[in-house]
């Protein structure tokens, strides 16, 4: 078992007999297989953090998954669900898509321990990309592609000229984007980080990215009644992790427990959006506030260890701005401390209720689309 850099994984690509299904639905036929042919071992390039277990590559993070191009008349995709698929909260699921040549064609809630996707069934032969995301967080669940089977050949997607790693919170993994009734509360079915600024950020700078993003958590307090500090919930416990998650996957594996090798994945910069969260623990109390300061300065610290050549960008304000200027005293006393000029702040504009509030008060999709338009400009200018 491996955590995997450049990800190998045995695909047995053969005619798979199944029947087209329809976007979001998947496909099960187990009819008689024809034309069987299986070919030697494949590569897939992977999205965001991904673990391979047993032959199958474990999704986790929001934005996870993998994307290669198929040669060929028939392609489908085996989709394995962790502890949570089956009987469980269904607000809680994993979702998953399947992008073809960049066009959603399947958009599933994965409720069973195995399902299986035809993503191309054609009487001629057809070149296409294909990208499978994990939309949804890892906190609730996770999902594992478990086989690619065709009739043709498949080839890793090219590497992108940049890369950047993207920390955060819901915000981060588009919490309700997909919900636009502020009153309404978490499920995974309206989740959707391709929708939310860091994923859109990294598309219009054509850049390969990973988002290590968790619902609720902070620096020194995930979200909180400010009577009760979640110390908990704070993203230094994850960082180093494959992720977390609530469920467990394969041999009852917790995400927690498997170590993340970070030089799989060497980011041009690293965005920092977190701060909204700790703001409900805080309460602008001086004590408190000079911990958000001093954890932050850490935690950029850990960032220039595991990764010495990355830009940083430490952000925040689509939620409020509240923290925003001990963000920029815990950079200015880092860069200060260290000489480290390779850190830069930027403000979010605030969310316009005029563009739409998603559940829970979230930033709806067109809030997310300014913000991914001002990061992606800031960036430009530092690169």
């Amino acid at each position: 078992m491996k955590i995997f850099p450049t990800i190998l994984l045995v695909v047995s690509l053969m005619l798979s007999g199944c029947t087209p299904t329809g976007s979001t639905a998947p496909d099960t036929h187990t009819g008689a297989q024809t034309e069987a042919e299986t070919k030697a071992i494949s590569e897939l390039k992977p999205l965001g953090r991904t673990y391979e277990e047993n032959g199958t590559l474990w999704l986790g993070f929001s934005g996870s998954g993998a994307e290669f191009t198929f040669k060929g008349k028939k392609l489908s995709v085996t989709i394995a669900g962790d502890s949570t698929a089956e009987g469980g909260d269904e607000n809680s699921q994993a979702r998953i898509a399947i992008f073809v040549n960049g066009e959603r064609q399947t958009d599933d809630m994965i409720n069973e321990s195995e399902k299986v996707y035809q993503v191309i069934d054609e009487s001629t032969e057809q070149t296409a990309d294909i990208r499978i995301v994990k939309l949804s967080e890892s906190a609730n669940s996770l999902c594992g592609i478990k086989s690619v089977d065709c009739d043709g050949t498949i080839s890793p997607a090219l590497e992108r000229a940049m890369k950047i790693e993207f920390i955060g919170d819901s915000i981060t993994c588009g919490y309700g984007v997909d919900d636009e009734v502020k009153e309404h509360h978490f499920s995974t079915k309206t989740e959707d980080c391709t929708k939310a600024y860091a994923v859109k950020t990294a598309e219009k700078l054509d850049a390969d990215y990973s988002l290590v993003s968790l619902s609720g958590h902070g620096i020194i307090s995930g979200y909180s009644d400010g009577k009760v500090q979640q110390k908990n919930q704070v993203m230094s416990r994850y960082y180093d992790k494959f992720g977390f998650s609530y469920g467990t996957f394969g041999n009852s594996q917790k995400a927690f427990s498997v170590p993340w090798d970070h030089s799989s994945f060497e980011p041009d910069v690293i965005v920092i959006n977190l701060g909204t969260n700790d703001a409900s623990w805080c309460k602008q109390e001086e004590d408190r506030l000079d911990s958000f300061t001093e954890k932050y300065r850490e935690f950029l610290a850990h960032l220039r260890e595991v990764h010495p050549d990355a830009k940083i960008v430490c952000t925040l304000g689509i939620m409020g701005e509240d923290l925003y200027p001990w963000i920029e005293l815990a950079v200015q006393q880092y860069t200060e401390e260290t000489g480290d000029k390779n850190v830069y702040t930027m403000k979010f504009d605030q969310q316009d209720m005029n563009d739409g509030i998603a559940a829970d008060w979230h930033p709806s999709e067109k809030t997310h689309e300014k913000a991914a338009e001002k990061l992606a400009g800031f960036i430009k200018e530092i690169s």
